[in-house]
């Protein structure tokens, strides 16, 4: 058995446990450990990526307890993807955050390798009751990081999150208390044959148990109707914090894929029917809503908090075309997405900080200082995000569309997929003008960060290099579809002495 498997999640909590205990240390000594886990991760990250490309599942068996009884952790494509994606993307926050973010209120460090250790246990886990274990990892977690700074604003968004995601956790405990009172387990693998083979006067309770568990990732992900506290919460959030928030409704798009494409996928007449029927319209009308509230929003940091939305509104709607072909192009435009919306919350930060009244706030058009550099890289970000050549935003939604063009309400998506973004396209110009083109240079500008904008300038290529290296990419994650789509690859790598039959997940 391989224990490196654990280690995603072994390190950063024992990191944050370390920092809580040594919490007089020097600031430099909390920083070190953060900066030395964090960094450990992302090897990690690389190395899930090549061992799970090989194409097997990594299995680790907890005390040595085989499944379904024992906890059990499970490597395969997609959660290799989440893990590196995650890991680079908490390299980055952190090292923005050190720029003096992490000395506004106490244990930042710990907290973020909490919050780490909750993403990356999400991702692992084989086991429904233990994703929720780090779901409430994931929302303590964030709720302390949200708060992190004071202030009344974020104390008030972070109200209105806190509440939401314990409805969550409540209405998640609900949800496995039905499953393992209908067919005894919670263990994925193990769930997924005893749902296909479950006596059809349990099909309504099932199909109920599915539904709700689409509320609570739906929450996590921030879909129609279940939307409205993530705008205030992520604009509120300091910007290393709402950057790494980034990743946060990506566990919802996670779950949503993990479960429905496993645990409700098999049999002749799959429970997961009735969520792909709801997931369509929603998914729709959260990108259509995400297009408007860009176009409406009254500051960068709020734009950019549409801007999660509309992702989330895109992959879902994506998903649940239920193909290989649109999964593999889902999986691109969320790396893509991801690290350009942590670019951007970033990017808030940085013009904010060179201006001398309004922070990012679009009402405010005065003078701004370094008009030129944060300029160009407001436009070459801006760029890349809405989805303009030559970055991975052109390529994943071209993917995207070629993916849909054939399926029966494509056109729904084409049409409010290219109206969305070119609403996008009218926010961002609309910025860059009244921000960088009419208003002149301040006369005494505030220093700027070079190691900052260095690092902005870092993230915004790693969109590029996502483009340029495209093929492979496509290629990794085109296998990673075809694998979500053959579940008993998964259900025989947990269970060796599994009997049921060899079900494929119709397209």
């Amino acid at each position: 058995m391989n224990h490196v498997l654990i280690l995603p999640i072994l390190l950063p909590l024992l990191t944050g446990a370390g920092q809580l205990l040594f919490y007089r240390a020097p600031f430099a000594v909390q920083r070190l450990l953060g900066f030395a886990s964090t960094a450990w991760l992302v090897l990690l990250g690389l190395w899930a990526i090549v061992t799970a490309g090989a194409g097997d599942y990594l299995i680790y068996q907890a005390g040595n307890w085989p499944a379904p009884f024992g906890i059990v952790l499970v490597l395969d494509r997609l959660a290799a993807i989440m893990l590196a994606l995650t890991a680079v993307l908490g390299l980055c926050c952190l090292l923005y955050a050190s720029g003096g973010t992490d000395r506004r209120g106490a244990h930042f460090h710990a907290l973020f390798q909490f919050q780490l250790a909750g993403l990356n246990g999400a991702f692992l886990t084989g086991d429904l009751f233990n994703l929720f274990v780090f779901f409430e990892i994931l929302l303590i977690a964030s709720y302390a990081l949200l708060l992190h700074g004071g202030g009344r604003a974020r104390s008030r968004a972070g109200l209105h999150y806190v509440i939401i995601n314990l409805a969550g956790s409540a209405l998640f405990l609900i949800a496995l208390g039905t499953l393992y009172g209908l067919v005894g387990t919670l263990n994925m693998a193990d769930l997924a044959q005893r749902i296909a083979a479950a006596p059809a006067e349990d099909a309504p309770l099932l199909a109920a148990a599915s539904l709700i568990l689409l509320v609570v990732f739906g929450i996590k992900a921030a879909i129609l109707p279940l939307l409205f506290w993530l705008p205030r919460a992520y604009s509120a959030a300091s910007a290393p914090v709402a950057a790494l928030f980034a990743i946060m409704t990506k566990v919802g798009v996670y779950a949503i894929l993990r479960v429905f494409l496993l645990v409700f996928a098999l049999g002749e007449a799959p429970v997961n029917e009735t969520a792909w029927n709801w997931l369509w319209p929603l998914a729709l009308l959260t990108l259509a809503l995400g297009g408007i509230g860009v176009l409406g929003s009254e500051s960068l940091r709020t734009l950019t908090a549409y801007l999660v939305i509309l992702s989330v509104g895109t992959l879902l709607a994506t998903i649940s075309l239920a193909t290989p072909a649109a999964l593999g192009a889902a999986l691109f435009y969320l790396v893509h997405s991801t690290l350009m919306a942590a670019a951007f919350f970033l990017l808030a930060d940085l013009l904010g900080q060179q201006r001398k009244e309004g922070y990012d706030r679009f009402s405010a058009v005065g003078p701004i200082g370094h008009r030129w550099v944060l300029g160009s890289l407001f436009f070459i970000a801006g760029i890349a995000m809405a989805g303009l050549p030559p970055f991975s935003g052109f390529v994943s939604k071209v993917w995207i569309l070629q993916a849909s063009g054939a399926q029966p309400g494509g056109l729904w998506l084409w049409g409010i997929l290219l109206a969305s973004a070119l609403l996008v396209i009218i926010a961002i110009s609309r910025t860059g003008s009244s921000w960088f083109w009419r208003p002149g240079e301040m006369a005494t500008p505030y220093p700027l960060r070079r190691g900052l904008l260095t690092l902005v300038y870092s993230m915004v290529g790693l969109n590029a290099l996502l483009a340029a290296f495209g093929d492979p990419v496509m290629a990794y994650l085109a296998l990673t579809a075809e694998q979500l789509f053959a579940p008993q690859g998964y259900i025989s790598a947990v269970l060796p002495e599994a009997t049921a039959p060899t079900w494929e997940v119709a397209p």
